[in-house]
């Protein structure tokens, strides 16, 4: 996916910054979530830790980032669909987290619309797969 940083801040409404810009064009390098320590790293002292958490609170409240947490508890991030917004976002799913390189990824898989009891409103609806991806696979039968 080919991704305008400067772009998708004017859509926004956000301040077009070289930490923002900076932090999008990380997440849109590759085709996995990635989590805050891990952008941390790769950043370096571009961007300081509360800089960072600020900038992705913010793209996840203005729809632009979707928030998942792996299987250790930690938040990782990734590129919404277009039609998500600041109030409401439809990336209804399946994430995938590898249980060998702990890699999530998003698929074109839909959640299954819920019918919620009466008086019960759901905002998010997560369905994560644990397993094995494609490369792990493709490693485990085809050892150097």
């Amino acid at each position: 996916m080919r991704l305008d940083p400067v772009n998708i801040l004017k859509e926004h409404d956000l301040k077009h910054t070289r930490q923002r810009v900076r932090v999008l064009e990380e997440i849109a390098l590759d085709t996995v979530a990635i989590s805050q320590p891990e952008l941390e790293k790769k950043l370096g002292k571009e961007i300081d830790r509360v800089t960072l958490y600020r900038i992705l609170n913010t793209y996840e409240d203005k729809g632009i980032l979707h928030r998942i947490m792996d299987m250790n508890g930690t938040a990782n991030y990734a590129i919404c669909s277009s039609s998500c917004s600041e109030d409401h976002h439809h990336d209804e799913h399946v994430h995938f987290n590898c249980t060998t390189c702990s890699k999530i990824y998003c698929l074109e898989v839909v959640v299954p619309k819920l019918k919620m009891p009466k008086g019960f409103t759901a905002k998010t609806v997560n369905t994560t797969a644990y397993g094995t991806c494609e490369k792990c696979n493709a490693l485990a039968e085809n050892p150097a």
